[in-house]
């Protein structure tokens, strides 16, 4: 028998300022809670303004 999933609600997907003093940005950040970890992976912001973490989604915007 093959059963259907429920369709979960979409979330808004997180936004994170960052400032050229927090570079080379990784993700996840300091301070984020143990049960929440992905492998930590280095995002290019610097040749543009914005990112996304391709394991969680979050949005990391490049200030200044």
């Amino acid at each position: 028998m093959v059963e259907t999933m429920a369709k979960q609600p979409v979330q808004a997907l997180e936004i994170v300022k960052v400032a050229r003093a927090d570079l080379p940005l990784s993700c996840p950040q300091l301070g984020t809670e143990v049960w929440n970890l992905h492998p930590r992976v280095y995002l290019p912001i610097e040749t543009g303004s914005e990112t996304l973490c391709p394991y969680c989604g979050t949005h990391y915007v490049l200030e200044g």
